[in-house]
């Protein structure tokens, strides 16, 4: 029989989680301090620890870490109600074998444990031991699919490993690719961004090898590129899909050899600098019509993390939407804090070819024609239309109706999902399908806002 150990100061959930895994075979302790569990296991060592983050005195992660490095072998799932980015990248650092967000949804958990009794026994990989860098929350996101992109970048993150960030455009690849650096041990050395399509070949090569006195007509004195100033930190190479064969052969060379020769040079010069790429079209069709070297994508392609589009990910608009505003009014010096139900209901409704990019700009532009303190519908009509593949919201309220006065972003979510659940007869399979979100998230939105058919 399997040990479970279950770390939480909610006395209610260690029970309901004790009741939960006893019957399906788990000798299940429980403890409700980061000092108690550890107790336990110097007294009885578990094959699976299943930890809170945020307990009185000592935290979770900090176990986590005295866990990891007394007890390697013991698998480790961190659960918690504060599910953000920097959580989320502390606890892969830190060597967790999964990361669980509150509510815990119980088949979630299952299938980390499942994974977890893999790593107890060497099937899978073991954790990565990496310390905890200054990780900035500039990616919104609350979505499944975020959680494993964070996931990715907290195990990327320590290592050198080459990574490529897939995503269409607008979704923030070069956010994953910051957030990379910002975890890693390197974060105090450069992060150097390139734009691949943004230069014609011959300067596209001296902006990246740099160039010497009187390599062409202009250079006028010697000058560093972007892979010198990167040092031993992260050359981010953006649409990396539009490099010229010649252009390919070069930075094939420096990733095998780490050498490179600036324009006009003859001295040959090294880099340490870790390498991020991103595109957002198919470079697998591309290698097959040979316009991609086959030999380059594999070296550029070791690790790769894959964005959603925004269209694949609605539930993360509303915290997208208050994220940008905030950041809007900042820099516009504005003071927009609140929108009609209208306004919400069309931008969940949209698809967002442009992504979160698309987003932000709509919403600059909404609140650059903000009279007052609130969005509403009618801002919106120049700057959403049906041309543009647009939904529009089904009626107009006029600014003297009742209706259109300023509501919460949780009033709005919750009106949202009450009006999905109406249009589809309560069909939840429908709903979740036009919300964007799982069987168990919806259940727990009906729950949290009281919602009856």
């Amino acid at each position: 029989m399997l040990s479970m150990l279950i770390i939480d100061d909610d006395e209610a959930s260690s029970r309901t989680l004790k009741l939960h895994f006893s019957d399906r075979g788990f000798d299940v302790r429980t403890a409700n301090s980061a000092d108690g569990g550890l107790a336990m296991i110097v007294d009885k060592t578990a094959d699976i620890v299943i930890s809170d983050i945020r307990m009185p005195g000592r935290d979770g992660l900090s176990l986590l870490r005295e866990i990891r490095e007394n007890y390697p072998d013991v698998p480790v799932i961190m659960i918690t109600a504060f599910h953000d980015m920097e959580n989320t990248i502390a606890a892969m650092q830190g060597g967790a074998t999964d990361y669980i967000a509150k509510p815990i949804d119980l088949e979630e958990l299952e299938a980390a444990i499942d994974r977890a009794v893999l790593v107890r026994e060497g099937e899978t990989s073991d954790s990565l031991e990496l310390g905890l860098g200054d990780v900035r929350s500039t990616i919104i996101g609350q979505s499944h699919a975020m959680k494993e992109v964070f996931k990715s970048i907290g195990m990327v993150s320590q290592g050198r490993v080459t990574v490529m960030v897939l995503g269409e455009s607008g979704t923030g690849k070069e956010l994953v690719a910051r957030a990379i650096h910002n975890a890693s041990p390197e974060r105090d050395q450069p992060f150097i961004p390139v734009n691949c399509a943004a230069l014609v070949e011959t300067l596209l090569e001296s902006e990246m090898f740099g160039h010497e006195r009187g390599a062409f007509t202009g250079a006028v004195s010697s000058r560093k590129g972007k892979v010198a100033l990167a040092g031993k930190g992260t050359l981010f190479l953006d649409e990396v899909a539009e490099l010229s064969p010649r252009m390919q052969g070069k930075l094939l060379r420096l990733l095998e050899e780490r050498e490179f020769t600036p324009v006009g040079g003859s001295k040959l010069m090294t880099s340490e600098a870790r390498f991020i790429t991103a595109t957002n079209v198919n470079l697998t069709e591309r290698v097959a019509e040979g316009e991609f070297r086959e030999d380059l994508y594999y070296r550029l392609n070791v690790v790769s993390i894959s964005l959603p589009p925004l269209r694949e990910r609605r539930e993360d608009i509303p915290d997208l939407v208050e994220y940008l505003l905030k950041k809007t009014n900042k820099d516009m010096r504005k003071g927009v804090r609140r929108i009609t139900a209208d306004v919400m209901e069309t931008l969940m409704n949209y698809d967002w070819p442009g992504n979160i990019r698309q987003l932000e700009n709509a919403l600059i532009k909404a609140v650059v024609m903000a009279p007052g303190d609130s969005l509403s519908v009618v801002q919106l009509p120049g700057i959403l239309d049906s041309d543009n593949g647009i939904a529009k919201p089904e009626r107009v309220l006029h600014t003297s109706d009742p209706s259109a006065q300023a509501r919460s972003l949780k009033d709005l979510e919750r009106d949202h999902i009450e009006d999905v659940l109406r249009r589809t007869g309560w069909h939840k399979g429908q709903a979740c399908e036009i919300l964007g979100i799982s069987r168990p998230r919806l259940e727990r939105r009906i729950k949290e806002h009281g919602l009856t058919r």
